[in-house]
């Protein structure tokens, strides 16, 4: 009944964040409250601790970073010089920006750090391509999911230590993980060519647009740029040297010590120091609703999960069900659940070890389990209430950009990236059983 209840709750307070236009965190912060300490019966101290810090703390410290090449204008001529670079085959960006960010997210730089880096980029070469912005947040966030997701990146890793944990030999969640990666790019391309071929609105990208050489960088743009580049590779050296390097204790030592905010924070102050761009700009375009929005639904997430309303919908996909539907519904059930919730460190580590056991009754290969509960719960990490979307809107050059972006990632890329998702599945789960 609670569970019904929170569900109801996130809904609701959705639906009047959009009707009234006011921030969707402060009602979910009050239906924290309510169902938290008064249905649930949690302290006033263990609802407020559900405030994501965190999340809160990534989202301000690398968007305060990178607003510094945003005032200064260096972002701006960035985005410039990569669509001049493109300038012959502009309807191939989606794509290039794919490839991009799964590049850099197979090296080993994670989701997080590499849309926190390619989503300001992305959504000003779209404004200068005129390109739907959607399409470009749809290859970008598909880019550094499905990067992550090989074998030996931060996802892949994750979810080959899960599968040994749940039973499975090394060289079996090594083959596994790397099917999912394989799995995870074709469906990645194939949601990114929906969205840029289908419709109509989007198959004149660079119509028109007459692609100009710009300026060379100024002296205060090029230090900015090199500082984007620098940390970028302290952000990505250290994982790639500990995966190459695993047994070098100083290597492991410093890795276990790096997290993309506080290094941004680093590099925040040094920029400072600079004088790369007025404090006071920089810290206004730090996009505090946004932060607010996140958070606020992260507290009634945390209620959520005290409710077992996770739990629930984990055991409601290992019920009674044809075999031949059991893939999809746990394709779905991943995909509602990384809604709100992360995949990593909810959906995977909650489903995975229910998958041989329930594979085995069934006579169905794990690996389709495996691979549907990705493949279905990442197709909604674009929701704006998760870390992807949040990103995606963060990077929002204006108030007015955000709030019309919101609902085109609720209620277009999130459902169209589900359904595609269960229907990708569905093949999958024929091709592999």
């Amino acid at each position: 009944m609670l569970s019904a209840l929170i569900v109801a709750a996130i809904a609701v307070s959705v639906a009047i964040g959009y009707k009234t236009k006011y921030n969707t965190g402060f009602f979910a912060i009050v239906f924290a409250y309510l169902i938290g300490c008064f249905g649930l019966g949690m302290s006033t101290k263990s609802v407020i601790a559900g405030w994501p810090i965190s999340t809160m703390f990534v989202i301000m410290s690398v968007s305060l970073f990178y607003n510094f090449a945003l005032v200064n204008g260096t972002l701006e001529k960035t985005a410039r010089s990569l669509l001049y670079a493109c300038r012959r085959f502009p309807g191939l960006l989606p794509f290039a920006l794919y490839l991009a960010s799964a590049g850099i997210a197979a090296l080993g730089a994670g989701f997080f750090t590499v849309l926190a880096f390619m989503a300001p980029v992305t959504l000003l070469i779209c404004e200068e391509a005129r390109m739907d912005k959607l399409v470009g947040a749809v290859a970008v966030n598909c880019g550094a999911l499905s990067g992550a997701n090989f074998m030996t990146s931060g996802s892949g890793i994750i979810f080959r230590g899960l599968m040994e944990e749940a039973g499975l030999d090394t060289a079996v969640s090594f083959s596994n993980s790397a099917v999912i990666f394989v799995a995870s790019v074709i469906f990645s391309l194939l949601l990114i060519a929906g969205f840029r071929y289908i419709p109509k609105t989007n198959r004149n990208i660079g119509a028109g647009v007459s692609f100009e050489k710009p300026e060379p960088f100024t002296p205060q743009q090029k230090t900015t740029l090199n500082l984007m580049i620098a940390m970028i590779i302290v952000v990505l050296i250290f994982p790639v040297l500990h995966i190459i390097l695993p047994d070098v204790e100083l290597i492991s030592f410093i890795n276990s010590k790096m997290d993309v905010g506080l290094v941004a924070i680093v590099f925040s102050v040094i920029a400072l120091f600079l004088k790369l761009a007025p404090q006071k700009q920089v810290v206004d375009k730090i996009p505090w609703n946004t932060i607010l929005m996140i958070c606020g639904v992260g507290m009634l997430i945390n209620v959520a999960i005290e409710a077992g309303t996770i739990d629930l919908l984990a055991s409601w996909a290992g019920s009674s069900l044809p075999a031949w539907l059991i893939p999809i519904a746990f394709s779905i059930v991943g995909a509602i659940m990384s809604f709100f919730s992360s995949t990593l460190g909810v959906v995977c580590p909650a489903l995975f070890p229910l998958v041989p056991a329930l594979a085995e009754a069934a006579g169905l290969n794990p690996l389709v389990l495996f691979a549907c509960i990705v493949i279905g719960a990442q197709s909604s990490a674009i929701s704006p209430f998760s870390s992807g979307g949040s990103l995606i809107l963060g990077s929002c050059t204006s108030e007015e950009e955000r709030n019309t972006m919101f609902p085109r990632l609720l209620f277009i890329a999130v459902p169209a990236s589900v359904l595609s998702a269960t229907a990708f599945n569905t093949i999958l789960s024929l091709i592999l059983r």
